[in-house]
C-alpha cells in the first residue's frame, strides 16, 4: 500500500493530553515543594537523557531496515517518540513556571499556609485527619498530600489552630476544626 494512503491512529502531536491533567489556576503561579521539584526534574533528566536518545536510536534502527509503513518497530518507535517529546514539553512548562516553597524554611506560625501539615477533625464524626498542602503535581491523596486548590486545602487556608471551617463537598458540608498547623520538609 502507498504511503500516501496510510494513516496512523495517533493524536495530533500537541499538548491536549495534558492540558488538564492538574491545571493551575489562571494567574497562579505553580507552587511545589523542593521534594516535588526535585520529582519533576528527575522525570525530566530520564526522559530526555536516557529514554529519548534509546528511542531516538531504536527508531533509527527500524529505518534503516526499509519500508517503514509495516514496520512494527518503526511506528511504535516514532509513537513512543512523541509520547516522550509530549511529557517532556508538559514538565518543561511545569518547570518554568514553579515557585518552589520550602516548608521547612518557614518560620513556626498556627496559622495554615502552603507547605503546612494540618491535623483536622471532623465535628460531625470526631474522625481525625492528618493533611499535608503540597503542589498540584504532588497530591497524592493516599499518603495524605492534598493540592493547594483542593477545596479542603482552600477550605483550610489562612485557617488557624482552634479554627472552625466549613468544607463544600458534593455529598454536602462537612465541618472542620484545625488541631494542629505545622511546617515539616516533606520527602
Amino acid at each position: 500500500m502507498s504511503k500516501a494512503f496510510f494513516k496512523e491512529d495517533t493524536p495530533p502531536d500537541d499538548d491536549d493530553e495534558f492540558a488538564d491533567a492538574n491545571p493551575v489556576p489562571a494567574g497562579s503561579k505553580n507552587y511545589m515543594t523542593p521534594a516535588g521539584h526535585a520529582r519533576l526534574q528527575g522525570e525530566f533528566d530520564h526522559l530526555w537523557k536516557v529514554e529519548r536518545p534509546k528511542m531516538v536510536e531504536t527508531v533509527a534502527w527500524a529505518a534503516s531496515n526499509g519500508d517503514r509503513s509495516e514496520n512494527g518497530d518503526y511506528l511504535y518507535g516514532k509513537k513512543r517518540l512523541r509520547e516522550i517529546d509530549r511529557r517532556l514539553r508538559f514538565l518543561g512548562k511545569r518547570l518554568d513556571n514553579a515557585e518552589v516553597v520550602d516548608p521547612g524554611a518557614r518560620e513556626a506560625t498556627d496559622q495554615v499556609f502552603f507547605g503546612a501539615t494540618v491535623d483536622v477533625m471532623d465535628v460531625d464524626s470526631s474522625e481525625e485527619q492528618t493533611v499535608s498542602i503540597v503542589g498540584i503535581d504532588e497530591a497524592d491523596a493516599a499518603q495524605g498530600r492534598i493540592s493547594w486548590v483542593s477545596p479542603m486545602a482552600r477550605a483550610l487556608l489562612k485557617a488557624r489552630e482552634g479554627d472552625a471551617v466549613t468544607l463544600r463537598t458534593p455529598a454536602g458540608e462537612r465541618h472542620l476544626e484545625v488541631l494542629q498547623v505545622r511546617y515539616l520538609p516533606l520527602d
